[in-house]
């Protein structure tokens, strides 16, 4: 099993990245592969998995193919649904209406299963006159699964992005979202600040790491609202850079180390790389 790979130079300054020479790679030769995609996890993603699958084991995999399938970013939060705003994940229009006006005061927000960067999260209110609309083009017309969640109103104050590395915190970002928009991705708007865990996220994330490490989620994004888990963010989880900036330090390096310290324990006979600086 193998790719057509080209070079790649990062760097802080524009441009930040350049293409270099194109090469044929064996997987199996190979030391690591980061699998980035933003969702959604389509039919070519899934045969990127299957095809990695085949040197689990030989090659540091990050994220392994088999936790990214399991774990839609929106379903996968489920597991730790204690932690959650009130949800439901519901096709039929009549049951979304009823747990908007019965178990969510009237205020809630639906999204699709498979966006991300917060494309199509739109606010659901009752006596809204778009609110039926809004239900039936998210559903598909009560053909898709959609996800409806209580507002949040700490989402003014912004919505956390936590990251983790192989179950221990990297650190946090609060994306602050713009005065005429309910979402605070980064990608729509939001603005970042510098931000802290706190004492519940920290307990939280305790509760969550052991099933994130067994289900091989080493490079994952925590969003909180409010101190509640929001998603789970496997496949392509944005922050880092920000997240350097706001600290002083580039903690991609510690990403990257991780990922050589796995390397050469599945490899003893790989060289030893010096440590970053």
């Amino acid at each position: 099993m193998g790719a057509r790979a080209r070079e790649l130079r990062v760097s802080d300054e524009a441009p930040h990245f350049t293409w270099g020479n194109e090469l044929d790679v064996r997987f199996a030769d190979v030391e690591a592969v980061f699998i980035r995609k933003d969702p959604p996890f389509d039919r070519a993603y899934l045969y990127t998995t299957l095809m990695l699958e085949r040197v689990r084991g030989r090659t540091v995999l990050v994220n392994d193919p088999r936790g990214l399938r399991d774990a839609n970013e929106k379903l996968y939060t489920l597991h730790f649904s204690e932690h959650m705003p009130k949800t439901l994940v519901s096709a039929d229009r009549a049951r979304i209406f009823d747990f908007l006006q019965n178990q969510i005061g009237g205020h809630g927000v639906i999204k699709p299963l498979d966006g991300a960067g917060g494309s199509g999260v739109l606010r659901l209110e009752i006596g809204d006159s778009n609110a039926r609309s809004i239900v039936d083009v998210i559903t598909h017309e009560g053909a898709r699964l959609a996800m409806t969640q209580e507002y949040m109103p700490d989402v003014r104050k912004g919505d956390k992005r936590v990251l983790l590395l192989d179950g221990k915190l990297l650190g946090a970002i609060n994306r602050v979202p713009r005065a005429d928009d309910v979402r605070s991705n980064i990608h729509a708007g939001g603005v970042v600040e510098r931000s802290e865990v706190t004492p519940n996220e920290n307990a939280i994330i305790a509760a969550m790491a052991p099933r994130l490490v067994q289900d091989g989620l080493v490079f994952v994004g925590l969003d909180f609202i409010g101190e509640r888990l929001t998603e789970v963010n496997v496949t392509s989880p944005t922050g880092i850079q920000e997240l350097s900036r706001h600290i002083g330090r580039d903690v991609a390096v510690d990403v990257i180390a991780h990922a050589e310290r796995k390397a050469q324990e599945l490899n003893p006979l790989i060289k030893s790389i010096p440590p970053h600086s």
